[in-house]
């Protein structure tokens, strides 16, 4: 079974994917005149804006940019980029910085056709993502495509969602306190049906409380590693750097199988944590109370910036400067052949382990505590985060009848995914095994929407254009209806 999601894994992440993912990007950033670099201060400034509350929406757009980061901050922050590292060397960080900038246009793009092509439900929710934006912005002949990314997402929640970051939280606990896998799985199923019950309002109000004080924490934990190994900091950046473009450490010049290495797991993982072209943020920012599409578009590219070219690389500057990473563990030509058939060094730490021991180099004691703290906490947002994205996509395709039976579906994932640490006597290839399916549902589900982003991509453009100038003249921003499905007939 492993060897069959191994093979479709490298298919989904070959080469067509990593030109796709990010050349839309590319393309994106080009054809905004690099707005997505250019504004990240007004950006910030329109994040902290009193929002309206005449218009339209139903959670603010702070709340809405928390919920998104609350799928994206999680388990992939500080065990995903520990196997990105482990598995496609230092150089996959330099992979993981280009995806977030380029993502930034990316995730912009979405964030503005989500507000513009979002509807009102028959229970008065504001409901958007890809799969309204390709049915409302691209025509009928392609309302498959949406269908197809509906039924991918929902897929994709179940797994990225759901068993992987309750299977990570449970292992977490496990190695650090010897909590029963069974404790947590019951502990994360009744919270997370807690919050999940309540709707993306209840789900919101947790993660604008948990995910700034818990993203500050273990910015200030890994910042004050780094701070105890400041001369190593050179070092990591020159790994970084040599390793990006397959320079081998022992001095034999370029590999292309270690390069391409890095640039796979480099994306993939930075996809996995930002989720930019990915479209599953746009469902959360869909939901901002905003009226105008390329204000909350705006809002929608930090959470690239916040997740990836903050957090993450926290994370990556606390492994390489720690030393954990021995020179057996970096790829070079000399392993290079037994990382490509096995997938990581052998005998060498990956994931969270890794995460743990670079911490623990630097605050003995206390670096196991701020890795499995954040983990829980991450991961349980991530959870909550996640199961408003599948519950979307699943009304999408079977209406509003189908929303109960699927936040029940999804508590039972939750448990399950942590439960599931009991019954097999390997957790290394229960880990593994789930990183491969999220990686591939993951890279499955963004291909139609980067289809539906390059096809709207004049819609995008023109609609920036009409604002700023608004803008700049002092004039009303356009305003843009909104379908309400409270005016047709509800879909049984």
């Amino acid at each position: 079974m492993e060897n069959i999601i191994r093979a479709l894994n490298e298919f989904v992440w070959g080469p067509p994917m990593l030109v796709l993912l990010l050349g839309t990007g590319l393309y994106l950033t080009i054809g905004l005149r690099l707005l997505s670099v250019l504004k990240i201060p007004f950006a910030f400034g329109q994040l902290f804006k009193k929002p309206d509350q005449n218009e339209e929406g139903d959670v603010t757009p702070f709340a809405a940019l928390m919920t998104a980061l609350s799928s994206t901050i999680g388990t992939g922050n500080i065990a995903g980029v520990a196997a990105a590292i482990a598995i496609g060397g230092p150089g996959a960080v330099f992979w993981m910085w280009i995806t977030a900038i380029v993502g930034t246009a990316t995730k912009y793009s979405e964030g503005v056709l989500a507000v513009r092509f979002r509807e009102i439900d028959h229970d008065g929710r504001h409901v958007g993502g890809p799969m309204y934006y390709i049915k409302n912005g691209m025509g009928k002949k392609w309302i498959w495509l949406g269908g197809l990314f509906a039924t991918l997402g929902i897929l994709a929640s179940w797994g990225t969602g759901a068993s992987i970051q309750s299977n990570s939280i449970a292992d977490a606990l496990n190695a650090t306190y010897g909590i029963s896998p069974l404790i947590s799985a019951i502990v994360l199923s009744v919270a997370a049906a807690a919050v999940i019950l309540g709707g993306i309002k209840r789900i919101a109000s947790v993660a604008s409380r948990l995910v700034p004080v818990m993203a500050i924490s273990y910015l200030a934990g890994g910042l004050l590693v780094i701070s105890l190994h400041l001369d190593a900091v050179p070092a990591a950046f020159g790994m970084i750097f040599s390793g990006a473009f397959g320079f081998d450490s022992a001095g034999t010049g370029i590999s292309i199988g270690l390069l391409m290495l890095a640039m796979q797991k480099g994306v993939a993982r930075g996809i996995f944590s930002n989720e930019a072209g990915q479209g599953s943020a746009p469902i959360a920012h869909a939901a901002a109370k905003i009226q105008d599409p390329v204000d909350q578009g705006l809002v929608a590219m930090l959470g690239t910036i916040i997740d990836t070219l903050i957090v993450c690389s926290i994370t990556a500057l606390v492994i390489l400067t720690s030393g954990v990473l021995g020179p057996e563990c970096i790829p070079t030509a000399a392993n290079a052949a037994d990382i490509l058939a096995n997938g990581q060094p052998a005998g060498c730490d990956t994931g969270a382990p890794l995460t743990v021991a670079a911490f623990d180099a630097g605050l003995t004691g206390i670096g196991e505590h701020i890795v499995a703290i954040g983990l829980t906490v991450f991961g349980f947002t991530t959870i909550l985060g996640w199961s408003y994205y599948g519950e979307r996509c699943c009304e999408y395709l079977f209406g509003e009848k189908s929303i109960l039976p699927f936040r029940i579906s999804w508590i039972v994932v939750t448990f399950l995914g942590a439960a599931a640490l009991m019954f097999e006597g390997s957790v290394a290839n229960i880990v593994n095994l789930f990183w491969l399916v999220a990686d591939t549902l993951t890279g499955m589900m963004a291909a139609p929407n980067l289809v539906g982003l390059v096809f709207l991509s004049p819609v995008v453009f023109a609609m920036t254009k009409a604002h700023f100038e608004a803008v700049r003249n002092g004039t009303p921003k356009p305003r843009y209806p909104i379908i309400d499905q409270r005016k047709q007939a509800p879909k049984e």
